[in-house]
C-alpha cells in the first residue's frame, strides 16, 4: 500500500478502564492516581476476544471507530512518497525531572513527564510516553523492533491530539542513555498494574537529537480504543538505537502490543471490508 502525500473477553461495561494511547488527556482518559503502588489496567488487550479485531465490540459501542473508521492508524509509510515536515520545524522540550512515574498498564509501559512540542503551528502539552513492540507503523512494508509514542494535547485546551513517534532499532553496541535509565527499572513493574519511580530522567541529549530529525507527517487516529480520529502524527524517519539486552527486557514486559496496519485513508475500514468479503462463506 503506497501512501500519497499526507497531512498528516465478553463485552465490558461503559465504565471500563481505558488505559489507551490517550491516557492523560482529560477529554478522553484522564489520569487516575495510583493506589498503594498499583494502577488500573484496561479492559481491552492485544489478545483474541478483547484484542484489536474485536475492540469495536467492547464498551457498549464506545469504540466503534476501531471497526468502521476511515482515517485509522497505524499505517504503512512509504519513504519516497509520504509527506514529511521540514528539518527543524518540530521542537520537543521535556525538562529533566526527578521521581518520574513509570508504570505497567498491561497494554504498555508508560512514563509520566511534563513537556511541550511545537509542531504544525501549534503548541502541544505532553501527557505521557509509552512503547509498542514491535512497531505499529511500517516503513516500506517493514516493522522496526519497537515504537515510542509521546502523546500530547493542545496547550490551548482544545480537544486536539498529537503523537510524536520514534522507531526503535536494536543495536549491539549503540544505545540511548535515557532508554537505558528508564528501562533499568523494568524489573520493578513486571506485573500489570504496578508502578515505580525513576529517580532522575534527563531528556536533554534525546531531545537535542530529536529536534534535528526529519519526520513523516499525516493525520490519523489513536492506535488504541477509542481509536479517535483527527490525530496529528509526526514520526521520525531515523530510528533511535536500543541496546539488544534492553530491548529483550522491554519485550519480556510488554509482549506483543501493536495494532495491525490500517487501510488507505478515506477507504473502508479493513474489518468492514473483510466482513463483506466473507459474507456467504460462513
Amino acid at each position: 500500500m503506497l501512501i500519497p502525500t499526507l497531512l498528516a473477553f465478553a463485552l465490558v461495561t461503559p465504565h471500563a478502564v481505558v488505559a489507551s494511547c490517550a491516557h492523560g488527556l482529560d477529554f478522553i482518559h484522564p489520569f487516575s492516581p495510583a493506589v498503594n503502588g498499583t494502577v488500573a489496567i484496561p479492559a481491552f488487550t492485544y489478545g483474541i476476544t478483547t484484542g484489536p479485531f474485536n475492540w469495536h465490540n467492547l464498551n457498549d459501542g464506545a469504540y466503534s471507530l476501531c471497526g468502521n473508521g476511515t482515517n485509522q492508524s497505524p499505517i504503512l509509510l512509504n519513504s519516497s512518497s509520504t509527506s514529511t515536515a521540514s528539518y527543524g520545524s518540530i521542537k520537543l522540550d521535556v525538562p529533566t525531572a526527578k521521581d518520574v512515574i513509570f508504570q505497567n498498564l498491561g497494554t504498555n509501559v508508560e512514563v509520566l513527564m511534563n513537556g511541550t512540542l511545537a509542531a504544525a503551528n501549534t503548541t502541544w502539552k505532553l501527557a505521557q510516553f509509552h512503547f509498542h513492540t514491535p512497531s505499529e507503523h511500517r516503513v516500506d512494508f517493514g516493522h522496526y523492533e519497537a515504537e515510542m509514542h509521546f502523546v500530547f494535547g493542545a496547550a490551548d485546551g482544545s480537544e486536539k491530539v498529537a503523537v510524536l513517534a520514534f522507531f526503535l532499532e536494536v543495536e549491539e553496541r549503540h544505545r540511548s542513555p535515557v532508554l537505558e535509565t528508564i528501562f533499568s527499572h523494568l524489573p520493578a513493574i513486571q506485573t500489570p498494574g504496578t508502578t515505580t519511580t525513576v529517580p532522575h530522567v534527563n531528556m536533554a541529549a534525546f531531545q537535542k537529537h530529536a529536534n534535528k530529525l526529519k519526520y513523516y507527517q499525516y493525520t490519523g487516529s489513536l492506535t488504541t480504543p477509542p481509536c479517535s480520529e483527527g490525530v496529528s502524527w509526526f514520526l521520525a524517519t531515523t530510528p533511535i538505537p536500543i541496546y539488544i539486552r534492553t530491548y529483550a527486557a522491554l519485550k519480556k514486559t510488554t509482549k506483543t502490543n501493536n495494532r495491525y496496519t490500517q487501510n488507505n485513508f478515506g477507504q473502508m475500514d479493513i474489518l468492514v471490508l473483510a466482513s463483506q468479503n466473507l459474507t456467504g462463506i460462513f
